[in-house]
């Protein structure tokens, strides 16, 4: 013990009392500095806006379409991206009779231990953590998809990042890894998008509906403003939340997961509003199964259009998600080695053929009635 204390004496002598841990830092420029690289002009402002009250519309029953949020897992290669966005736009404008298609821009990645944490943190692909770089080519990239008019959604990870791309997505999810984590329920309660919140990595429904009721409310939070300088927040709550299906330990989209689910919501007094994402576990973590649940899904819908002879608002599932590239499959990701152009490196994504023959499909389906 006495020489525990002389070891800790002598640190402290050195000035060895705070950042022990930390081998270097250097600053970052402000949101401010990055989004005059790329600013929200007064189109791209419309349409965003335009977007994100559509998706409201169709959250709350008032327009009878579905949204999906569609795309590759992560974003890894920005020409990649590019081309299967234009393909989007083509396709999303064919069936936008019954389809809100929204693309899915996931710039960060949430590892369970190790691993590629996304464009954001690692744009070179080689461990330099160019977070600088990272941030000005996603909000290029988003700042595009505005231009072209194709609504992003994305995933809210780093509680810092949203002060740099918020202004240009449409729809945010909030993982299942983070949905029980105070911070990120006081930042999805100031977002200006509709938030939608996983359930839990088992399964469990009560922490989503836990962190709905937690985000409508006022919160105050530290922070930072667009010149990078700390401040305290204050949130008025985001009425826009909602439950993401997304399996645990056995899949829950099926009709009697989705009834259950919209129990706890009515239990608590929340809008009974469900989206499905179709991978993850209720893939069974396999990509090719994804197809499977998304019919599934529609066969819902259309089962309760056809029991009431209304539109979609009496069916609890107001949107669906689905992981999908230029090509099927995933890769291994080794830094330094070469990489097939349009194929994941994260979870594998079924390709832009299975899904735009799919999403056709649907629209078919849908029409019918």
């Amino acid at each position: 013990m006495g020489g525990d204390i002389r070891v800790l004496l002598e640190l402290m002598g050195h000035g060895e009392i705070h950042n022990i841990n930390i081998i270097g830092h250097h600053p970052l420029q402000s949101p401010s500095e990055i989004k005059a690289l790329y600013p929200l002009e007064e189109p791209h402002e419309r349409f965003v806006v335009r977007s994100r009250a559509t998706i409201q519309r169709i959250l709350r029953g008032e327009d009878p379409r579905l949204f999906v949020l569609v795309g590759p897992c992560s974003i890894h290669d920005i020409a990649a991206a590019e081309e299967y966005a234009q393909k989007l736009r083509e396709l999303a404008e064919e069936v936008s009779e019954t389809l809100f298609l929204v693309m899915r821009v996931y710039f960060e990645k949430p590892r369970t231990t190790v691993g590629w944490k996304g464009l954001l943190n690692d744009p070179d692909l080689d461990d330099t953590f160019q977070i600088d770089k990272g941030l000005i080519t996603a909000r290029k990239f988003l700042h595009q998809l505005a231009g072209q008019e194709i609504p992003a959604g994305t995933e809210a990870l780093d509680p810092l990042t949203p002060q740099y791309l918020a202004d240009l997505i449409s729809w945010t999810a909030i993982g299942a890894r983070t949905t029980e984590s105070q911070t990120h329920r006081e930042l999805a309660s100031g977002l200006s998008s509709p938030v939608g919140f996983k359930n839990g990595t088992d399964g469990g429904i009560d922490v989503a509906v836990n962190a709905l009721r937690s985000a409508a409310e006022p919160h105050r939070f530290l922070g930072v403003d667009q010149h990078g300088q700390v401040a305290v927040y204050e949130t008025r709550g985001n009425s826009s939340g909602h439950v993401v299906l997304r399996g645990g330990k056995t899949p829950n989209y099926d009709s009697v997961s989705v009834a259950e689910c919209t129990e706890a919501l009515r239990a608590a007094h929340l809008p009974e509003v469900v989206m499905v994402d179709c991978s993850h576990a209720n893939s069974k973590k396999d990509y090719t199964r994804q197809p499977l649940v998304f019919r599934d899904c529609i066969s819902q819908v259309l089962t309760a259009r056809e029991t009431t002879k209304e539109s979609s608002r009496l069916s609890p599932i107001r949107g669906l998600m689905l992981e999908s590239h230029l090509y099927e499959g995933k890769q291994t990701f080794t830094p330094g080695e070469a990489l097939k152009y349009g194929v994941s490196i994260t979870d594998g994504c079924i390709g832009w053929d299975t899904t735009a023959a799919l999403l056709r499909e649907t629209h078919q389906r849908l029409s019918s009635l």
